[in-house]
């Protein structure tokens, strides 16, 4: 490897990539095709990086094989960074068994978290932890021991286990330290900084206040009949049902758990189920028919009697009923929260986080563009989604080991 090279390496390494640049922007071999691909994706100019990371691909001959599967480690890195999610899994496991082959073990190691990254953005926990302890972190260098407590704590934090996922991010935050990059650091800032954001609202006797992550994880360790509106279940200390595949009982069931001890009219309950302005006779009808299903339904947990306006929520074995509501409720909101993770994103990643088709996912973005909730630059499959304003900055993912380092 001449000094050019080895300089522009350190550079990316240190998170600097206009250092790389100003070394190796005039070279066209493949390992400066490389570095000069890592560098304009740090920069988050994600087209040009994936098309100069596949020239670096065909530039090494098919002797070097695993120069090639550090380019497609970068490549499929690249793709997490730009959200593309469809990114094949099978060509990242070849590239990273290549590199553990010929002993790359520091690089085959980034392979495996780009992996678990992908798969934690997919919301598949079990395969995320799977990979985890298959990995042994005592020989890591500290930026990668840095991304596997990112990859624990983001598992900690979707299983609701605050404890586990704020020891993780300290963890993260001394291998970061140790690593000595700037944007690292930053991630690990970013992810702490949801430890101490309201999660949810709580929604009690007319009455709500915002909680933060382990005031959730309390509240769904208590004796309290909850109704989940982050997840459309209802749950007491010692059962759980889901409600969501039936939104007219689960609406039903959330006035009157917002209303108890009190009862909810009749004409109020139509109108949240049913969205009707006025209640007529065959709205009635119908209430009396979901509110049949609805005692069907949680007779494992509570009861609903009637009384002379309406009718109220009656718990088996908890003394105090809540509601847990999302921190913002609004129409596509599930869409915006990933959205709010200041990344861009394309439509059919979004379809396949969230299980929707992509004309669905698409007319929902077209609907917050037109409302000035998200805008998006781009055109065709290279168009991406924002939140504004657009991210100025690269992304914090972009942190490999030197890739073409020896």
């Amino acid at each position: 490897m001449d000094s050019l090279i080895a300089a522009a390496a350190r550079a990316l390494a240190a998170g600097d990539p206009l250092g790389a640049l100003n070394r190796v922007a005039l070279r066209d071999d493949a390992a400066a095709l490389a570095l000069r691909g890592t560098a304009m994706a740090q920069l988050g100019d994600f087209e040009r990086a994936r098309a100069l990371m596949r020239s670096a691909a065909r530039a090494f001959g098919p002797s070097e094989a695993v120069a090639r599967a550090r380019c497609v480690v970068a490549e499929a890195e690249i793709a997490l960074a730009s959200r593309n999610l469809g990114w094949p899994e099978k060509t990242l496991d070849a590239a990273r068994a290549t590199l553990e082959a010929h002993g790359d073990r520091a690089n085959a190691a980034h392979a495996r978290y780009l992996e678990a990254r992908r798969l934690l953005l997919l919301g598949r926990l079990k395969e995320v932890e799977q990979k985890l302890a298959a990995q042994n972190t005592a020989r890591l260098a500290p930026a990668l021991q840095a991304a596997h407590e990112l990859v624990v704590a983001g598992c900690a934090l979707r299983r609701l286990q605050t404890q586990a996922a704020r020891a993780a991010l300290v963890r993260a935050g001394h291998a970061a330290r140790r690593a000595g990059i700037p944007a690292l650091m930053a991630e690990v800032q970013s992810a702490a900084r949801l430890l101490n954001a309201p999660a949810a609202r709580l929604i009690a006797s007319g009455e709500e206040r915002p909680l933060l992550l382990d005031e959730v994880e309390a509240l769904l360790a208590s004796p309290a009949f909850i109704v989940d509106a982050c997840r459309y279940v209802v749950r007491d200390a010692g059962t759980t049902v889901s409600l969501a595949s039936r939104p007219i009982l689960f609406a039903i069931a959330r006035t009157l758990a917002e209303a108890w001890p009190d009862d909810v009219p009749r004409d109020a309950l139509v109108a949240r189920a049913f969205r009707a302005k006025r209640a007529d006779e065959s709205h009635r009808a119908r209430l009396r028919v979901e509110i049949g299903r609805l005692r069907t339904a949680l007779a494992a947990v509570a009861g609903v009697s009637a009384t002379q306006r309406g009718f109220a929520l009656l718990p088996q074995r908890a003394g105090e009923v809540v509601v847990l509501a999302r921190p913002v409720e609004s129409e596509h909101a599930e869409l915006l929260a990933f959205l709010a993770d200041g990344e861009s994103w394309s439509s059919s990643a979004l379809a396949l986080v969230l299980g929707a088709s992509q004309r669905t996912v698409q007319r929902a973005l077209d609907s917050l563009a037109v409302a000035g909730k998200v805008q998006s630059f781009g055109q065709g499959r290279a168009r991406r989604w924002v939140t504004p304003p657009m991210p100025g900055f690269a992304t914090a993912l972009l942190l490999p080991t030197p890739v073409f380092s020896d």
